[in-house]
């Protein structure tokens, strides 16, 4: 099994956007020495728990300070930009880091919709729900020669060599799976945020059509799992994260809070820990118990990849988390 890194860039508790980016980057080497095959970096707006707004600021510095690992988007929210202008970040990443570089788009705008309005450069009305227009024209520029919506620009010296990083199509929908199928492009479902797509990379296995992208169905998931010496302390690790979510869920946005905060807040709640927030998959335990829970989820959906995500307040114990879920599966170090 392939087994990557899917971070959010959390800010905990009593620290700053700059630590948790810090932290970013340390995480990454570590993957990098680990074996994970890929890091992607999430985006987010309008919050102040998670500190990444610009994956393509940070992939290139998480590229720069790591030796093997593809590092990517997970993922770009195409509505809210212009496809040439992440056509012309990617390929120059790529170019910077050939063969190393993953775009991974997604159609969610990864904020309130608020946030989402304000991150507009045209406010006078809602914008149009055009995703797939824009995936086509982003699609277009990677094609050799570049291919364009605007007859003006085919054949212009302004538009150059774009380097292609490798693509794929994130979703936690029934559409994103239809046109991943359609467009012949790698398929990652966020199993952490709507858990039971299962039927979804069934439909996107049967109807996949082969492209340029991709000539066989690639699914990849991504799990929220957090992996400690004891079950026990792998469960109490994840009260930050079920503080966050339903504080979240009641429309009010926090950074990590330290597990003993958390533990004293989720006590007052009137239902077990383990069953909040609804709704969600949370896998925790030791490695004799997180093995076989994240094996189960990817027989599931037939996944070929695996991302891995969690959030906890101290970041030894999430750095920990990953190398004891290396070790478990045998990942094998890259020195």
């Amino acid at each position: 099994m392939i087994l990557s890194v899917l971070d959010q860039s959390p800010i905990p508790e009593g620290f700053h956007a700059g630590d948790a980016l810090r932290n970013t980057l340390d995480l990454a080497r570590t993957a990098d020495a680990l074996g994970y095959q890929r890091y992607w970096l999430a985006e987010h707006h309008g919050t102040r728990g998670l500190a990444c707004n610009s994956p393509e600021v940070m992939i290139g510095q998480v590229a720069m300070a790591t030796r093997r690992i593809h590092v990517g988007s997970g993922g770009i929210m195409l509505p809210h930009y212009s496809p040439l202008k992440v056509a012309e970040s990617f390929s120059m990443l790529a170019a910077l880091y050939p063969g190393r570089i993953d775009l991974g788009i997604g159609r969610a705008p990864g904020t309130s919709g608020l946030v989402a309005h304000a991150l507009q450069r045209d406010r006078r009305q809602p914008p149009p729900d055009d995703f797939p227009v824009q995936m086509k024209e982003l699609l277009g520029y990677f094609r050799q020669p570049a291919a364009t919506p605007f007859p003006q620009m085919r054949g212009s010296l302004s538009l150059g060599e774009f380097h292609a990083p490798e693509l794929a199509l994130l979703g936690s929908s029934p559409q994103s799976c239809v046109w991943a199928a359609e467009w012949g492009l790698p398929y990652v479902f966020a199993d952490f945020i709507s858990p039971g797509g299962e039927a979804y990379a069934r439909f996107y296995r049967e109807n996949f059509e082969a492209s340029e992208w991709l000539k066989e169905p690639r699914v990849s998931i991504a799990l929220w799992a957090v992996c400690a010496d004891t079950d026990a302390e792998a469960m109490r690790l994840t009260a930050s994260w079920r503080m966050m979510m339903l504080s979240l869920y009641r429309g009010q946005t926090i950074a990590v809070p330290t597990v003993e905060r958390a533990l004293e807040f989720l006590a007052k709640e009137d239902a077990p820990m383990g069953e909040l927030p609804a709704g969600r998959r949370v896998i925790a335990g030791s490695p004799a118990t997180v093995k076989p829970m994240i094996e189960a989820a990817a027989a599931a959906y037939g996944a070929d990849e695996v991302f891995l995500l969690n959030i906890v307040h101290d970041h030894a114990a999430r750095r920990r988390s990953y190398e004891l879920i290396a070790q478990v599966f045998g990942l094998q170090c890259a020195g």
